[in-house]
């Protein structure tokens, strides 16, 4: 069945990019709303932005949705993430500013207030997107694809100068709470080289190594080092997760990444949206229900950071 929050949720923090405090009201919402964002400091213009995939424009290092009168929110990959693996179908994100805070760099606090305030299912059963046949955007240096499965897994592959990175690669059937227990703690990454390029560029400007994993070489300078040995391909799956929710239902297919990011994410969807032949809508019975990201975990399920 569909789910969504049993009681509103607030968090607050700064932005990743923009360095700015904004808040956030996650409120519940009635079956067929699916994840809608409202600008509350926005007078004038439609406030409403849809979490949808036609919505998402090209931007750097992070996914932004803009709507027909060009207000946007940025930065919601990791929000969305979380909501997509608590399995919550409809909620409506209320946010007086233009990004969604960072908050620890990952998706667990909002996964750990989610389910502190409880996910309840409503009275419409879920509709799953279920891919019928290949499809895949990118070249040779960076890829991503879907192909056929009866639930949503995940292969990632990513390969970095950083020897503290590397080459990583991870594979996951993203059932059975696997998101929540895998994947939501992992923070986003970047090279210490990279942090002036990307402020004399006007981004990270509320990066932080308390919200970040920034790496030089063989060193990891945040804090506390790594809370998984591959933290950064599980964050490239967090985001990915997160970016693959935009498609409006759950997906039952399996997603190969290859050095892929949000831009590539988001081209498969409008790639498999373009073939209708490419994937069908399936209303999820009971047993393919139990198979989505976000089935039967609760609060206790959430790993306790130290």
């Amino acid at each position: 069945m569909q789910k969504t929050l049993k009681s509103q949720v607030v968090l607050s923090g700064v932005g990743l990019h923009s360095g700015k405090t904004v808040t956030l009201r996650i409120h519940p919402a009635p079956v067929q709303t699916g994840i809608w964002f409202r600008r509350v400091d926005v007078t004038g213009q439609d406030p409403f932005v849809a979490a949808h995939w036609d919505l998402a424009q090209h931007s750097p290092l992070c996914t932004k949705l803009v709507n027909h009168d060009g207000v946007y929110v940025s930065t919601v990959e990791h929000l969305m993430a979380g909501l997509a693996g608590c399995g919550i179908s409809n909620a409506l994100v209320e946010i007086d500013g233009p990004e969604v805070p960072i908050l620890d760099g990952s998706a667990h606090e909002f996964v750990a207030a989610f389910l502190d305030a409880g996910v309840i299912e409503q009275s419409e059963p879920v509709q799953a997107i279920r891919i019928l046949k290949e499809v895949r955007v990118g070249n040779d240096d960076a890829w991503a694809r879907l192909t056929p499965d009866d639930m949503l897994t995940m292969a990632f592959e990513i390969d970095f100068a950083d020897a503290a990175i590397g080459h990583q690669k991870k594979s996951l059937a993203l059932a059975n709470g696997a998101f929540v227990h895998e994947l939501c703690d992992s923070r986003t990454f970047c090279s210490n080289s990279d942090v002036e390029t990307m402020w004399a560029n006007g981004l990270a400007l509320g990066g932080t190594l308390s919200n970040a994993v920034v790496f030089e070489g063989s060193d990891v300078l945040s804090p506390g080092g790594l809370r998984h040995s591959d933290e950064p391909v599980r964050h490239k799956m967090l985001d990915a997760l997160g970016d693959l929710s935009l498609a409006g239902a759950p997906i039952l297919g399996h997603y190969d990444g290859y050095k892929a990011g949000h831009t590539l994410t988001n081209m498969l969807l409008r790639a498999l949206f373009d073939q209708p032949d490419a994937f069908c809508y399936v209303t999820c019975d009971a047993q393919t229900a139990a198979r989505l990201p976000g089935a039967d975990v609760t609060a206790s399920d959430v790993r306790q950071i130290a």
